[in-house]
């Protein structure tokens, strides 16, 4: 039986997904081919993140459940430099359509719910080694903290899109009203 944490998590990921898929629809060719400030990603790329990232958070949690080492390596056992992941996926997929990268990441998002819907009280409660990224140190967090926080992974990102797009701030404001969203901003773009 899944948890009512997860329950949760997976009733707002959904609501955040459908919300970023329509703001996603939305936006012209012109508005996602500008270049997000202070960024490297066009909007598009923050598409393409997200059409991605679930994959490994996915296999994360998967390798949670079952006791496994949770860390992203490659073939030959090295561990995975996430910024890095991220930027050779988000390339790797600059040309494609929003169709596509959408239809990638109901794909992915399939697939992290049912690896999300596994997770027991018990696997709620182990603390998670986030090896860090290029903005944020490395820390030990319990894994349903964890997911309150990550659940809202769509909006922060559409905060990113929304710097090169500041005629949509106003509009989407209520959906970025979160203390995890602002949190999340803050930490990230000091």
């Amino acid at each position: 039986m899944t948890t009512p944490v997860v329950l949760e998590v997976i009733t707002e990921l959904d609501g955040h997904r459908a919300r970023f898929e329509e703001f996603c629809r939305s936006l012209s060719p012109e508005e996602l081919d500008r270049q997000a400030p202070k960024s490297t990603w066009f909007v598009r790329d923050f598409i393409a993140h997200l059409a991605t990232i679930d994959i490994p958070v996915g296999e994360m949690f998967r390798a949670i459940h079952l006791g496994e080492d949770a860390g992203m390596r490659t073939p030959d056992g090295a561990r995975v430099e996430i910024d890095n992941w991220n930027e050779q996926q988000v390339v790797e997929r600059r040309k494609a359509g929003v169709e596509s990268l959408l239809e990638e990441a109901a794909r992915a998002r399939r697939e992290l719910t049912g690896h999300l819907k596994a997770l027991t009280e018990e696997d709620l409660a182990r603390t998670l080694k986030f090896a860090g990224d290029s903005k944020r140190a490395a820390a030990e967090i319990p894994l349903g903290a964890y997911l309150r926080g990550w659940c809202k992974h769509d909006p922060m990102h559409a905060i990113d899109m929304c710097r090169a797009l500041p005629h949509w701030q106003s509009e989407l404001a209520p959906w970025f009203d979160d203390p995890g969203v602002q949190g999340y901003q803050r930490a990230m773009n000091k």
